[in-house]
């Protein structure tokens, strides 16, 4: 059974990534590349060059408000991805909900639901949608969703639990249409147990090639090198014991990512696409911010994944974007629900009655 799959707010392909190269043994079930859509001209350049490069036009850049969500202008889909902007439901913020410019987002993937009916969707969001809106927002989408023709099974996946070298926590909902007869279930984290999922080993097996795409090292001031000099691994600009001169005279702002290294031993803290100064993830080691290419590493891209456009840019690109490894782990999970083939799987953290 081959899936086209389309995508909303497609970002530089994390998802996507994962979904062509989801495996389950058996070549008549995969997934292909249909659509996309994403607003920014990099972020679509990137997507473009890794995953369609015989087929740029089928990425279409623009916002999502001008897209003519049409059978005029999309093609037929059997599955639709999207993981619709978070900055209005995360944690950190003023986490506006559906009272923001992205929370209403969402309903542009309730759209294509209804009008092309795909088999099945994924949709992804940060872990702060659940209580957006004090708690309303989560429940609304869900809802709609549902409404829409699915039996949904929403999920709170912590990546560093399947493996990834990275703590990062996202809601995503896997919906089935209601006429098909299967059901799915979350994989498991058991064969995940024993990975090693240590940022030394992220960052450095095998290591890095000189000329490795977007690995140019970041510019650092001799201020930042010193206060770096202060901070041992795992700690921050907060809680390390740093000369008053350098310390960072921030009223009020005590936020554990600010100049935090990274624990060599432990997984990454979440891989952000936006911040100030201190915000770009620091290593354990050496007194300067990660590479992007080291970023990327922490979010399982391979090494031979171009990101195009500004430092800054691909920075947001890859701070975006799902973990390809995770996500083709879902995708696989889905691929077997289909073909009927057992998998190990554990029950939704997060309930929904299916049946009302």
């Amino acid at each position: 059974m081959l899936f086209r799959l389309g995508e909303l707010f497609s970002g530089p392909g994390g998802l996507a990534y994962g979904a062509i190269h989801a495996d389950i043994g058996n070549k008549d079930f995969k997934i292909i590349h249909s659509w996309a859509n994403d607003y920014d001209l990099s972020t679509c350049e990137t997507y473009r060059y890794n995953i369609c490069p015989s087929n740029p036009e089928s990425v279409i850049c623009c916002d999502v408000h001008d897209l003519d969500i049409s059978k005029n202008t999309l093609t037929d889909i059997d599955a639709l991805a999207f993981g619709f902007p978070c900055n209005d439901f995360s944690t950190v913020g003023e986490q506006k909900g559906f009272n923001g410019t992205y929370g209403p987002l969402y309903s542009y993937g309730i759209k294509v639901l209804n009008l092309f009916k795909p088999k099945w969707f994924l949709a992804e969001n940060v872990s702060g949608l659940s209580s957006a809106n004090k708690g309303t927002a989560f429940p609304k989408i869900l809802s709609d969703l549902y409404n829409a023709g699915y039996r949904i099974y929403p999920h709170l996946y912590k990546f560093e639990e399947y493996g990834i070298p990275q703590a990062r926590h996202r809601i995503i909902i896997v919906g089935i249409r209601k006429d098909l007869p299967f059901e799915f279930k979350p994989p498991s984290t058991k064969p995940y147990k024993n990975c090693d999922i240590s940022v030394r080993t992220a960052l450095n097996v095998p290591p890095i090639s000189s000329n490795a795409f977007n690995n140019e090292l970041p510019l650092t001031t001799a201020r930042v090198k010193k206060r770096l000099s202060y901070i041992k691994p795992g700690q921050n600009a907060f809680n390390a014991d740093i000369p008053p001169e350098l310390q960072l005279k921030v009223k009020g702002a005590k936020i554990s990512q600010i100049y935090r290294r990274l624990d060599p031993n432990k997984p990454s803290y979440t891989v952000t696409g936006s911040g100030g100064g201190g915000t770009h993830i620091y290593h354990y080691e050496e007194l300067r911010s990660l590479t992007n290419r080291e970023r990327a590493r922490l979010q399982t891209f391979p090494d031979n994944y171009r990101f195009i456009g500004s430092k800054e840019s691909i920075r947001r690109q890859i701070g975006m974007a799902v973990p390809c490894k995770g996500a083709k782990i879902i995708f696989e999970a889905i691929l077997k629900t289909f073909a009927q083939i057992n998998y190990d799987s554990i029950p939704c953290n997060i309930k929904f009655d299916n049946n009302k």
